[in-house]
């Protein structure tokens, strides 16, 4: 459970006035024992000089976006639209803003601009968000509304093409939703989990409208303060953050959607779970096979799904853990964000190479400007179709990593059919091909934000003045992760900004780009 940073004597004095005065600890949600707050806001005062890698190693670097976020809050989630859009949430408000990059595909250099707002009575913090099939984003829950602990079950869509948001209905008997779990299962169903029970529900979707299904059958903890990470066989692990801890161990389950079931599975290697606070770090699923989990202790595991077997794996050099966010690199390592302890700064980031479980190379890097002020969880990470990885953080700070080195082949999605010819304002092209759903979601983070990108977008770059667009893509064959040579296929929409001409054509995914096939924009 996280927080922002403002002086904490002065926070915890202002915070528990306000929820005693207002009772809305009692009015939505019972806090469970370890859950704490208040929430701390933008960090106020001199920066210190932020960290370098160390000598000898190599170092992505870090750029500020250089317009600065117009929100009037502070930048939280953020999520990438199927069209190569950032979507942006302002902190604590109902306020979006949407970052698009300029005509050579510069998200640095991009600008923002508002989009509509949520409805107004939904302004939330640390909530659940996913990227749908049909390009629409849904956004669930919070744990703050209004800066206020409530952990809502409030909810809403948002249409890009109608730049419109539509509230939604909770599942029935559902009083609390708030920092929770979200997943979108590979039929492309969405599933969202209840942070303050064992409930979870599918959401069957008509129009904008939501007829949601229990689901999840056998949990054996709360949810709360889990991360879901989906497995190559399209199941999703969840290590226990609310039974035996501090034994050594955590329980692991696993929930198969084929029968709509959670199944108590092993134990991890290591007590990775901070029983003091229950969180725990990101699991990413690398492309590799290997699932890398990071402890809120100084332990961390890697988990092999074809022998469902944990081992102990190397700690970060500076004893740091992490309740905070992870992202797949094209390069198939890890960028982590952690930091001493949970909700303490100072921030370092890690780059993990995991070659095999009992094998892991773990080298701290160039940290952003704003890091040695924050704590791990006031990050998140989203991996751009540059390969870059956007980096919004709650102090105010907005970067963007470049790493070194890139993609294996074996990973980059391929094109098997795509048209000769495009026209500007068409719609429902078709683009065919494997591997368009990678092998990773890209983004990690846990209960508190999610921001996968495993979805297929489709750059096309004019060949004579190398602008670039991104077409809206939409109606995709699969959102599960996609097996070793696994047949797919979207449908995209070509704006009226694209440049005419000869051009390629490319297909996306975490940041991975196939082997452009020309086309001809008219």
């Amino acid at each position: 459970m996280p927080a922002i940073r403002l002086s904490t004597a002065s926070v915890i004095a202002i915070a528990a006035a306000t929820l005693v005065s207002t009772g809305a600890f009692a009015r939505h949600h019972t806090p469970l024992p370890w859950e704490r707050g208040p929430y701390v806001g933008p960090h106020q005062g001199q920066f210190h000089a932020p960290a370098h890698s160390p000598g000898g190693i190599t170092s992505g670097t870090w750029t500020p976006v250089k317009a600065g976020f117009p929100g009037t809050s502070f930048p939280d989630s953020a999520v990438l639209l199927t069209d190569g859009n950032v979507m942006m949430h302002d902190g604590c408000t109902s306020d979006w803003y949407k970052l698009t990059p300029n005509k050579k595909g510069s998200y640095v250099n991009g600008t923002w601009k508002k989009t509509a707002s949520m409805p107004s009575s939904y302004k939330p913090l640390y909530f659940s968000s996913q990227v749908l099939a049909d390009g629409r984003l849904v956004v669930e829950g919070g744990e703050y509304n209004s800066c206020q602990g409530v952990w809502t079950n409030l909810g809403a869509f948002y249409d890009p093409a109608k730049d419109a948001w539509t509230a939604v209905t909770p599942p029935a008997g559902w009083s609390t939703i708030g920092d929770a779990q979200s997943v979108v299962l590979t039929n492309g169903t969405y599933m969202q989990a209840n942070c303050c029970s064992t409930q979870s529900a599918l959401a069957s979707i008509s129009g904008n409208n939501i007829t949601w299904t229990t689901t999840g059958s056998g949990k054996a903890d709360s949810n709360d303060e889990e991360g879901w990470t989906m497995l190559p066989d399209q199941t999703i692990i969840t290590v226990d953050c609310n039974r035996d801890l501090a034994s050594g161990f955590n329980d692991v389950e696993q929930y198969d959607p084929s029968t709509g079931k959670w199944t108590t599975i092993g134990k991890t290697a290591d007590s990775l779970v901070d029983a003091g606070s229950h969180e725990i770090g990101p699991g990413p699923m690398l492309p590799n096979g290997y699932m890398f989990q990071v402890g809120a202790t100084v332990n961390n595991d890697v988990y092999n799904p074809a022998t469902n077997k944990w081992t102990a794996a190397k700690h970060f050099p500076s004893g740091d853990s992490a309740d905070g966010p992870a992202a797949v690199l094209p390069n198939g390592r890890i960028l982590a964000q952690v930091s001493p302890g949970v909700f303490n700064p100072p921030s370092h980031f890690f780059e993990i190479k995991v070659k095999s479980p009992s094998k892991q190379q773990i080298v701290q890097v160039n940290e952003p400007a704003s890091a040695p002020n924050q704590s791990s969880y006031e990050g998140r990470m989203l991996v751009l179709p540059t390969g870059e990885v956007f980096w919004p953080s709650d102090v105010g700070d907005i970067e963007i990593y470049k790493p070194h080195g890139g993609p294996n082949a074996a990973w980059l999605p391929t094109i098997t059919s795509a048209p000769a010819s495009v026209t500007r304002g068409s719609t429902n092209n078709v683009v065919q091909g494997t591997q368009f759903n990678g092998f990773t979601f890209g983004g990690y983070y846990g209960d508190d934000a999610q921001s996968s990108t495993n979805y297929p977008l489709v750059r096309i770059t004019n060949t004579g003045t190398k602008d670039v667009c991104y077409a809206k893509t939409h109606d995709h064959s699969s959102m599960g992760l996609s097996a070793p040579g696994q047949a797919g296929s979207t449908k995209f929409d070509v704006p009226n900004s694209c440049a005419t001409g000869a051009s390629t054509i490319q297909v996306v995914v975490n940041g991975i780009a196939s082997a452009p096939t020309n086309i001809t924009v008219n």
